[in-house]
């Protein structure tokens, strides 16, 4: 059996197992299921659901400019294969939208994600404007416990935006590309043997977390890789002061610059940034030559970095 059938098979079970009372919907572009479209699919939940709902997607390019809004909660998407089940629009900075506004970084998503406890398995998500296109976001997850499995995230700038400070976010076994600050913003996220993939130099992440939060993203039994022609892009740079990000056990591919990290367009920001690595191993993961702004964790310090502590308690059976 394949790994993405037998994943899939685990996630209908303990979905299923979850409660008796959960709404299923399917999705097909060839009218087999109960709608044509995702947003059909998400349209259909009722504002202020309490009731636990899966929307299995079948196969198919599925171009659309998707919005969940925050009153329907509680909603799992899964595809029916994560390289084939596509959810995917071109909006990006300075493109005019249909009702003549500009688009901007905020509104360039193909996937919004207001709701609170929403997750997804075997998806992909892209936003496909182009390499110059400029921001254009794929997904932007605002919910607070959203949960991403075996799924891909595909563009170019600024492809994961994750914007709540107040957002506790987890990524399993999850493939992510992009150019420039292609996993951004303020929410809390933790992720755990994804794939993050360098298509320019440029950098990986762009935290803006808030002081008052002790962890932003961490990344932990993580491979970093780059496209052939990427030889010093940088593990991250402070979009905010305060900014925090943890590299842990990571490969670190030669494209990754020996000095590690980058500041802020030389702002002050980089001086309250909160970066660091611990055990990581690669072609890159030499720490000598590393900007002496970041830090290397202790084994003392590295105890306080488990999912529990990071996600400010929260726990999931799927982590």
């Amino acid at each position: 059996m394949k790994r993405t059938s037998i994943l899939l098979f685990v996630w209908i079970v303990i979905a299923a197992a979850a409660t008796a009372q959960q709404r299923k919907i399917t999705v097909a572009q060839d009218g087999s299921g109960n709608y044509t479209t995702v947003q059909a699919a998400f349209n259909s939940i009722p504002a202020g659901n309490k009731t636990a709902t899966t929307i299995f997607i079948k196969k198919g390019v599925y171009k659309e400019k998707l919005v969940l809004d925050s009153t329907r909660k509680m909603l799992t998407l899964v595809g029916e294969d994560e390289f084939n089940t596509v959810l995917t629009y071109d909006d990006h900075t300075g493109k005019v939208s249909s009702h003549g506004d500009t688009i901007n970084t905020r509104s360039s998503y193909s996937l919004l994600i207001k709701a609170d406890d929403f997750s997804a398995m075997n998806i992909t998500f892209q936003n496909d404007a182009g390499f110059n296109a400029g921001q254009a976001v794929a997904v932007e997850s605002d919910g607070d416990r959203a949960l991403f499995i075996s799924c891909r995230f595909i563009g170019f700038q600024d492809v994961l935006f994750t914007n709540n400070e107040h957002s506790r976010q987890y990524y399993k076994d999850c493939y992510i590309e992009g150019t420039t600050d292609f996993i951004f913003g303020t929410a809390t996220a933790w992720f755990q043997r994804c794939h993050i993939h360098s298509k320019k130099n440029s950098h990986v992440t762009a935290a803006a977390t808030p002081q008052q939060h002790s962890f932003g993203y961490v990344f932990y039994d993580c491979v970093l890789t780059g496209d052939t022609s990427v030889h010093s892009a940088s593990l991250g740079r402070p979009w905010r002061p305060f900014a925090a990000v943890a590299y842990i056990h990571c490969y670190m591919g030669e494209h990754i610059r020996p000095d590690g990290w980058s500041n802020w367009n030389s702002t002050d920001n980089y001086r309250t940034a909160r970066y660091s690595e611990y055990k990581n191993y690669g072609p890159s993961a030499e720490v000598a030559r590393r900007v002496s702004w970041t830090k290397q964790l202790t084994d003392e310090e590295i105890l306080q970095y488990t999912v529990k502590n990071v996600l400010r308690g929260w726990e999931s059976s799927l982590f």
